[in-house]
């Protein structure tokens, strides 16, 4: 899992990676460098974010099955000659079914 979803899991929000929270990696691994949101939540411990590690790997996890989702949904364009074709029930029906398809934890 990686140490941006440890951090999401951390906050509960997806933090600005480029304002308030500065990742580097040196080739050992991905570290914090700066944070910067002091005044909502600390500057968390290695072994604070390790214990997130299930969350982080449910945050990936989650993210994989929405972007398997988005590719089978296809563009708005696409989902709206789909209902125009075939009907709204139809389309509801399909949709249910790419979400059962690619489940959330």
């Amino acid at each position: 899992m990686s140490l941006t979803n440890k951090i999401k899991a951390y906050l509960g929000r997806t933090p600005d990676f480029i304002e308030e929270v500065i990742l580097q990696d040196d080739g050992q691994g991905a570290y914090i460098k700066e944070w910067n949101i002091t005044s909502e939540k600390a500057k968390p411990t290695d072994a604070q974010l390790d214990a997130l590690s299930s969350q982080a790997t449910k945050l990936e996890n989650n993210a994989i099955a929405v972007s398997n989702r988005q590719k089978e949904y296809g563009s708005v364009a696409k989902q709206i000659e789909f209902i125009t074709e075939k009907g709204l029930e139809e389309w509801k029906t399909n949709v249910q079914a790419i979400k059962t398809k690619y489940p959330k934890e």
